[in-house]
Protein backbone atom coordinates (compact mmCIF):
# COMPACT_ATOMS: atom_id res chain seq x y z
CA UNK A 1 0.00 0.00 0.00
CA UNK A 2 1.25 3.49 -0.80
CA UNK A 3 2.68 5.46 2.08
CA UNK A 4 -0.04 7.55 3.72
CA UNK A 5 0.11 10.66 5.84
CA UNK A 6 -0.45 10.28 9.57
CA UNK A 7 -3.26 12.64 10.59
CA UNK A 8 -3.53 11.98 14.33
CA UNK A 9 -2.33 9.51 16.94
CA UNK A 10 -4.26 8.94 20.14
CA UNK A 11 -3.89 6.56 23.05
CA UNK A 12 -5.45 3.56 21.32
CA UNK A 13 -5.70 4.43 17.62
CA UNK A 14 -3.89 6.11 14.75
CA UNK A 15 -5.66 7.98 11.95
CA UNK A 16 -4.16 8.05 8.48
CA UNK A 17 -5.15 9.83 5.30
CA UNK A 18 -7.74 7.72 3.51
CA UNK A 19 -7.65 6.39 -0.06
CA UNK A 20 -10.44 8.76 -1.13
CA UNK A 21 -11.22 12.38 -0.26
CA UNK A 22 -13.26 12.64 2.92
CA UNK A 23 -12.07 9.30 4.30
CA UNK A 24 -9.55 8.19 6.94
CA UNK A 25 -7.96 4.87 7.84
CA UNK A 26 -8.38 4.13 11.55
CA UNK A 27 -5.72 1.79 12.93
CA UNK A 28 -6.28 0.03 16.28
CA UNK A 29 -3.22 -0.31 18.54
CA UNK A 30 -2.52 -2.76 21.35
CA UNK A 31 -1.44 0.13 23.59
CA UNK A 32 -3.46 0.53 26.77
CA UNK A 33 -3.63 3.59 29.01
CA UNK A 34 -5.54 4.54 32.14
CA UNK A 35 -5.91 7.48 34.50
CA UNK A 36 -5.34 10.02 31.71
CA UNK A 37 -2.22 8.29 30.42
CA UNK A 38 -0.59 8.00 33.85
CA UNK A 39 -0.67 4.21 33.54
CA UNK A 40 0.54 2.67 30.29
CA UNK A 41 0.87 -0.87 29.02
CA UNK A 42 0.07 -3.30 26.23
CA UNK A 43 -2.84 -5.69 25.87
CA UNK A 44 -1.79 -8.28 23.30
CA UNK A 45 -4.26 -8.52 20.42
CA UNK A 46 -6.49 -5.76 21.78
CA UNK A 47 -6.39 -3.78 18.54
CA UNK A 48 -7.54 -6.77 16.51
CA UNK A 49 -10.44 -7.56 18.84
CA UNK A 50 -11.54 -3.93 19.27
CA UNK A 51 -11.54 -3.46 15.49
CA UNK A 52 -13.90 -6.41 15.08
CA UNK A 53 -16.14 -5.52 18.03
CA UNK A 54 -16.43 -1.89 16.95
CA UNK A 55 -17.17 -2.94 13.37
CA UNK A 56 -19.93 -5.26 14.59
CA UNK A 57 -21.55 -2.73 16.94
CA UNK A 58 -21.23 0.29 14.61
CA UNK A 59 -22.85 -1.76 11.83
CA UNK A 60 -25.71 -2.83 14.08
CA UNK A 61 -26.21 0.73 15.31
CA UNK A 62 -26.41 2.06 11.75
CA UNK A 63 -29.12 -0.52 11.07
CA UNK A 64 -31.39 1.17 13.63
CA UNK A 65 -30.98 4.53 11.92
CA UNK A 66 -28.10 6.09 13.87
CA UNK A 67 -25.53 7.46 11.39
CA UNK A 68 -21.90 6.58 12.11
CA UNK A 69 -18.49 7.37 10.65
CA UNK A 70 -17.81 3.68 9.97
CA UNK A 71 -17.63 2.60 6.32
CA UNK A 72 -16.00 -0.85 6.31
CA UNK A 73 -13.24 -2.91 7.89
CA UNK A 74 -10.11 -3.08 5.76
CA UNK A 75 -8.17 -5.79 7.60
CA UNK A 76 -7.58 -7.10 11.10
CA UNK A 77 -6.38 -3.78 12.51
CA UNK A 78 -7.73 -1.09 10.19
CA UNK A 79 -11.10 0.25 9.15
CA UNK A 80 -12.16 2.90 6.68
CA UNK A 81 -14.12 5.75 8.25
CA UNK A 82 -15.58 9.06 7.16
CA UNK A 83 -13.54 12.13 7.99
CA UNK A 84 -15.52 14.17 10.51
CA UNK A 85 -15.02 17.22 12.68
CA UNK A 86 -14.96 15.76 16.18
CA UNK A 87 -17.03 17.64 18.75
CA UNK A 88 -14.67 18.02 21.78
CA UNK A 89 -17.16 16.48 24.19
CA UNK A 90 -17.18 12.96 25.60
CA UNK A 91 -20.68 11.68 26.29
CA UNK A 92 -20.85 9.15 29.13
CA UNK A 93 -24.02 7.12 29.65
CA UNK A 94 -24.32 5.40 33.03
CA UNK A 95 -26.76 2.60 33.86
CA UNK A 96 -25.08 1.24 37.00
CA UNK A 97 -22.83 3.06 39.47
CA UNK A 98 -19.14 2.40 38.76
CA UNK A 99 -15.97 4.41 38.39
CA UNK A 100 -15.91 8.12 39.14
CA UNK A 101 -19.62 8.46 40.00
CA UNK A 102 -19.18 6.18 43.02
CA UNK A 103 -16.49 8.49 44.42
CA UNK A 104 -18.41 11.69 43.68
CA UNK A 105 -21.57 10.57 45.43
CA UNK A 106 -20.29 7.96 47.88
CA UNK A 107 -22.19 5.18 46.14
CA UNK A 108 -21.43 1.49 46.30
CA UNK A 109 -20.16 0.10 43.02
CA UNK A 110 -22.83 -1.97 41.31
CA UNK A 111 -25.76 0.11 42.56
CA UNK A 112 -28.44 0.30 39.87
CA UNK A 113 -29.18 3.92 38.97
CA UNK A 114 -32.84 5.06 39.03
CA UNK A 115 -32.53 5.80 35.32
CA UNK A 116 -29.78 6.13 32.75
CA UNK A 117 -27.68 9.22 33.46
CA UNK A 118 -25.90 11.18 30.72
CA UNK A 119 -22.77 13.15 31.62
CA UNK A 120 -20.48 15.36 29.53
CA UNK A 121 -16.71 15.74 29.72
CA UNK A 122 -14.47 18.17 27.85
CA UNK A 123 -11.96 16.30 25.68
CA UNK A 124 -8.63 17.58 26.98
CA UNK A 125 -5.84 15.36 28.26
CA UNK A 126 -4.01 18.41 29.60
CA UNK A 127 -7.02 19.28 31.78
CA UNK A 128 -7.81 15.63 32.69
CA UNK A 129 -11.10 15.67 30.76
CA UNK A 130 -13.09 17.81 33.23
CA UNK A 131 -16.80 17.19 33.72
CA UNK A 132 -18.89 19.92 32.08
CA UNK A 133 -22.53 20.90 31.67
CA UNK A 134 -24.59 21.52 28.57
CA UNK A 135 -24.37 25.21 29.48
CA UNK A 136 -20.57 25.08 29.11
CA UNK A 137 -20.85 23.28 25.79
CA UNK A 138 -23.24 25.77 24.21
CA UNK A 139 -21.66 28.86 25.81
CA UNK A 140 -18.18 28.00 24.50
CA UNK A 141 -19.52 27.05 21.09
CA UNK A 142 -18.44 23.40 21.15
CA UNK A 143 -21.95 22.42 20.01
CA UNK A 144 -25.24 24.22 19.45
CA UNK A 145 -28.38 23.63 21.55
CA UNK A 146 -29.92 21.84 18.57
CA UNK A 147 -26.88 19.60 18.24
CA UNK A 148 -27.00 18.80 21.95
CA UNK A 149 -30.64 17.78 21.66
CA UNK A 150 -29.68 15.44 18.83
CA UNK A 151 -26.68 14.09 20.72
CA UNK A 152 -28.83 13.34 23.77
CA UNK A 153 -31.47 11.61 21.64
CA UNK A 154 -28.91 9.49 19.76
CA UNK A 155 -27.00 8.62 22.94
CA UNK A 156 -30.09 7.30 24.72
CA UNK A 157 -31.13 5.31 21.63
CA UNK A 158 -27.67 3.77 21.38
CA UNK A 159 -27.77 2.96 25.10
CA UNK A 160 -31.15 1.22 24.85
CA UNK A 161 -30.00 -0.76 21.82
CA UNK A 162 -26.61 -1.79 23.22
CA UNK A 163 -28.11 -2.79 26.57
CA UNK A 164 -30.28 -5.26 24.66
CA UNK A 165 -27.44 -6.52 22.46
CA UNK A 166 -25.17 -7.22 25.44
CA UNK A 167 -27.91 -8.58 27.71
CA UNK A 168 -28.76 -11.15 25.03
CA UNK A 169 -25.26 -12.61 25.42
CA UNK A 170 -25.16 -12.47 29.21
CA UNK A 171 -23.36 -9.14 29.61
CA UNK A 172 -24.56 -6.07 31.49
CA UNK A 173 -23.66 -2.67 30.02
CA UNK A 174 -22.63 -0.69 33.11
CA UNK A 175 -21.59 2.54 31.38
CA UNK A 176 -19.83 3.65 28.21
CA UNK A 177 -18.42 6.66 26.36
CA UNK A 178 -19.50 8.02 23.00
CA UNK A 179 -18.03 10.67 20.72
CA UNK A 180 -19.79 12.51 17.91
CA UNK A 181 -18.60 14.39 14.85
CA UNK A 182 -19.92 16.64 12.11
CA UNK A 183 -19.91 15.09 8.65
CA UNK A 184 -20.42 17.15 5.52
CA UNK A 185 -22.04 15.09 2.75
CA UNK A 186 -21.87 17.57 -0.12
CA UNK A 187 -23.87 20.49 1.32
CA UNK A 188 -25.64 18.37 3.92
CA UNK A 189 -24.27 18.57 7.49
CA UNK A 190 -25.02 15.60 9.75
CA UNK A 191 -24.06 14.56 13.25
CA UNK A 192 -22.62 11.05 13.28
CA UNK A 193 -21.38 8.64 15.92
CA UNK A 194 -17.57 8.47 15.73
CA UNK A 195 -14.55 6.91 17.49
CA UNK A 196 -15.17 3.28 18.55
CA UNK A 197 -17.33 1.09 20.77
CA UNK A 198 -15.34 -1.65 22.50
CA UNK A 199 -14.26 -2.93 25.92
CA UNK A 200 -11.84 0.02 25.93
CA UNK A 201 -14.67 2.53 26.40
CA UNK A 202 -17.44 0.35 27.83
CA UNK A 203 -17.78 -1.17 31.29
CA UNK A 204 -19.08 -4.69 30.78
CA UNK A 205 -19.96 -7.16 33.56
CA UNK A 206 -21.10 -10.75 33.37
CA UNK A 207 -24.81 -10.87 34.23
CA UNK A 208 -24.52 -13.89 36.52
CA UNK A 209 -21.20 -13.33 38.29
CA UNK A 210 -20.54 -9.55 37.88
CA UNK A 211 -17.11 -10.52 36.55
CA UNK A 212 -15.45 -7.52 34.90
CA UNK A 213 -14.95 -7.96 31.14
CA UNK A 214 -13.41 -4.62 30.12
CA UNK A 215 -10.39 -2.32 30.54
CA UNK A 216 -11.02 -2.02 34.28
CA UNK A 217 -9.08 -5.30 34.52
CA UNK A 218 -6.06 -3.38 33.24
CA UNK A 219 -6.75 -0.31 35.41
CA UNK A 220 -6.97 -2.43 38.55
CA UNK A 221 -4.16 -4.91 37.75
CA UNK A 222 -6.65 -7.78 37.87
CA UNK A 223 -5.01 -9.85 35.13
CA UNK A 224 -6.86 -11.80 32.46
CA UNK A 225 -7.33 -8.70 30.33
CA UNK A 226 -6.77 -10.37 26.96
CA UNK A 227 -9.07 -13.25 27.93
CA UNK A 228 -11.84 -10.84 28.96
CA UNK A 229 -11.73 -9.00 25.62
CA UNK A 230 -11.74 -12.32 23.78
CA UNK A 231 -14.75 -13.51 25.78
CA UNK A 232 -16.75 -10.40 24.84
CA UNK A 233 -15.95 -11.05 21.17
CA UNK A 234 -16.83 -14.73 21.52
CA UNK A 235 -20.20 -14.01 23.09
CA UNK A 236 -21.02 -11.50 20.37
CA UNK A 237 -20.31 -14.20 17.79
CA UNK A 238 -17.27 -12.45 16.35
CA UNK A 239 -14.86 -15.14 15.22
CA UNK A 240 -11.34 -14.38 14.03
CA UNK A 241 -11.37 -17.21 11.49
CA UNK A 242 -8.69 -18.34 9.10
CA UNK A 243 -10.45 -16.71 6.14
CA UNK A 244 -9.99 -13.23 7.58
CA UNK A 245 -7.02 -11.08 6.59
CA UNK A 246 -4.00 -11.85 8.74
CA UNK A 247 -2.93 -9.82 11.75
CA UNK A 248 -0.21 -7.24 11.24
CA UNK A 249 2.65 -6.02 13.37
CA UNK A 250 2.22 -2.43 12.20
CA UNK A 251 -0.05 -0.16 10.17
CA UNK A 252 -0.24 -1.28 6.57
CA UNK A 253 -0.47 2.40 5.71
CA UNK A 254 3.22 2.69 6.55
CA UNK A 255 4.43 -0.45 4.82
Amino acid sequence: MARRRRIYEGKAKVLFEGPEPGTLVQYFKDDATAFNNKKQGTITGKGVINNRISEFLMTRISEIGIPTHFIRRLNMREQLVREVEIIPVEVVIRNVAAGSITKRFGMEEGTALPRSIVEYYYKSDDLNDPMISEEHITAFGWASPQEMDEIMHMSLRVNDFLCGVFLAVGIRLIDFKLEFGRWWNNEDLRLVLADEISPDNCRLWDVETNEIMDKDRFRRDMGGVEEAYQEVARRLGILLDSNSPGDMTGPSSLQ
